[in-house]
């Protein structure tokens, strides 16, 4: 394509007699529309990760305002319920909106299939260390599947007081009603014991290479 076009110059420039030249800013304009663009290893890896913070704080929002409606209708016990239910699909259209894979994980999951794989539990305990020694932890990118797939990280956090009433202590911040409900409905759950602050677990997103480079 590149040579046609100088080729149509060249004619252009013949075509116009002597008289009449194209001039050198418009060579330079076919020139620049015709380099390939050029986006480097760097360029991505920052745009997953602005990408990355972007799906889950979505995420995070549609969650949070979801269960505090069905926490204001129903108190904790109807909460459980609507999580049961409605999480997954909230997040399956998060997924399906922006063609990725998203799931939280959490070494003491309420529902098993949370549990961390062998990509996820090094990096969930790395939030675990900084969580348990007093450092901050920011969001992360992995490459993996040789490259083509850019694993986003970022931890959860229990930062709303509210989460207790079926996160927290069993004894003293889980009402029994609420208690016979999580073991009625996840009876192998492992989520209790937090207090308010505490690391509950980690967004893990999965983002293709090539949706990222679509964005730049």
């Amino acid at each position: 394509m590149k040579n046609l076009l100088l080729l149509f110059i060249t004619i252009l420039i013949i075509a116009c007699g002597p008289q009449e030249r194209v001039s050198k800013q418009a060579f330079d304009d076919v020139q620049r529309n015709n380099e390939v663009k050029r986006i480097t290893e760097v360029a991505i890896l920052q745009e997953a990760m602005v990408w990355g913070d972007s799906i889950t704080q979505e995420a995070q929002v549609q969650l949070t305002a979801q269960l505090q409606q069905a926490i204001a209708s129903n108190g904790p016990v109807g909460a459980i319920d609507f999580c049961k239910v409605n999480a997954l699909p909230i997040l399956q259209f998060v997924e399906s909106k922006y063609a990725v894979t998203l799931r939280r994980a959490s070494v003491q999951p309420r529902n098993p299939a949370d549990t961390p794989n062998a990509e996820e539990l090094p990096l969930l305990e790395a939030y675990a260390y900084n969580a348990e020694n007093n450092i901050s932890s920011d969001p992360s990118i992995q490459k993996i599947e040789q490259g083509e797939v850019l694993l986003y990280t970022k931890p959860i956090l229990l930062t709303n007081a509210l989460c207790l009433s079926c996160h927290g202590d069993p004894k003293k911040d889980i009402a029994a009603e609420t208690s016979a409900k999580l073991k009625e409905l996840y009876p192998q759950d492992l989520a209790t014991g937090y207090a308010e602050g505490d690391l509950r677990g980690m967004w893990a997103l999965r983002l293709p290479k090539k949706e990222v480079v679509k964005r730049l």
